[in-house]
């Protein structure tokens, strides 16, 4: 396991948890049904065991056969996303009264029956957030192209870097742990995926996280992976949602890095210039670099002054966002549903 960031939990009780387990979905019919009869019925320290299955807009028979095997089946009009799918499935977990969530995907890549090793790091040792880890273990290694297992080290190495080199070998599996407090915490805002923002937006806000080997099916057994089907196009989308919680959430160090570059560079074009007057006399043939120079200057004392403004903002916005969470706590410990077997499944427009 990982070192955690900072702070462990240690109010959790030791005896009748109520876990949920998240399962976004879109087109598996093949393997849905399965994933929620493979879940274990009885766990230690855990009282009550539902399943909540976010259908993201499926045309096949995912719902039909999730409600069937007798998980709660949330609907999406349409197809919005992984990410959007996750954070419907959370608000529902922390509604239905949720001390533990485990969040875990349907194409049968994950073991169901791993979830006790996933969930004992949060109840045992307090930590608020432990992710499945598919490379830790070299033995474990699963068998995937050797592109996507480069994506993952690369993008696995910028997420290290954003949170201060914490050692995590995997920031993109979708097979995760959360207390009912850091779901409570946890705001994120991309659509495509979540797996990468969870990780600097829970790090911001100081929650332990950890991470646990597990054997991972490497490629799905039916169908194409909507998230990781195209490697580029995965790394670009993934890329802007990982530079957006950078900017609010290091507004300091994101907009200050591009001032240092701009200043760098015009004190570097001045500088060279000088020393060829000094020694020449004359400017020519670097006269132009001079405008360049003093271009890219005024750019970088501009975003130095923005540095600073951004990391004022974003000293408000994580007073909001401590604000938020007790509203979140009070409101969701105020309206918490009954887990009833589902009949129909429910439709949530989540574009309205």
């Amino acid at each position: 396991m990982s070192t955690p960031v900072t702070r462990k939990f240690d109010h959790i009780a030791a005896t009748g948890l109520r876990l949920v387990v998240v399962i976004p979905a879109l087109n598996e019919e093949a393997t849905i049904a399965e994933a929620i009869e493979r879940i274990p019925d009885k766990l230690t320290c855990v009282e009550d065991i539902h399943v909540v299955v976010v259908d993201d807009g499926s045309t096949d028979e995912t719902a039909r056969l999730a409600s069937e095997a007798g998980a709660l089946v949330v609907r999406h009009p349409k197809a919005m996303g992984v990410g959007a799918a996750f954070t419907t499935g959370l608000e529902r977990a922390l509604r239905l009264g949720a001390d533990l969530i485990v969040n875990m995907d349907a194409d049968g890549q994950f073991r169901p029956e791993d979830i006790p090793h996933l969930i004992e790091p949060i109840w045992k040792d307090g930590y608020g957030f432990v992710t499945c880890t598919r490379f830790a273990n070299p033995k474990q290694f699963p068998d995937m192209p050797r592109i996507k297992l480069w994506g993952n080290q690369m993008m696995c190495r910028l997420v290290n870097t954003i949170l201060g080199h914490t050692g995590f070998t995997d920031v993109s599996c979708g097979f995760r742990a959360y207390s009912r407090e850091t779901a409570l915490q946890l705001n994120l805002f991309g659509t495509f995926t979540y797996t990468q923002e969870s990780f600097i937006d829970l790090a911001a806000k100081g929650v332990a996280m950890t991470e646990v080997p597990l054997v991972v099916r490497g490629e799905r057994e039916y169908g194409k992976s909507r998230v990781a089907s195209n490697l580029w196009r995965y790394a670009f989308r993934t890329s802007v949602i990982i530079m957006r919680a950078l900017r609010d959430w290091r507004p300091l160090v994101f907009f200050g890095t591009i001032a240092l570059v701009f200043l760098l560079i015009g004190f570097g074009l001045l500088g060279f210039v000088g020393c060829w007057w000094l020694s020449t006399a004359r400017t020519t043939p670097w006269t132009s670099l001079i405008t360049l120079g003093g271009i890219s200057s005024m750019m970088g004392m501009g975003f130095a002054v923005l540095a600073l403004v951004a990391d004022q903002i974003g000293r408000g916005r994580k007073i909001q966002e401590q604000l938020l969470y007790l509203q979140r706590r009070r409101s969701f410990s105020e309206t918490q549903e009954v887990f009833s077997h589902p009949t129909v499944a429910e439709s949530l427009d989540e574009a309205a």
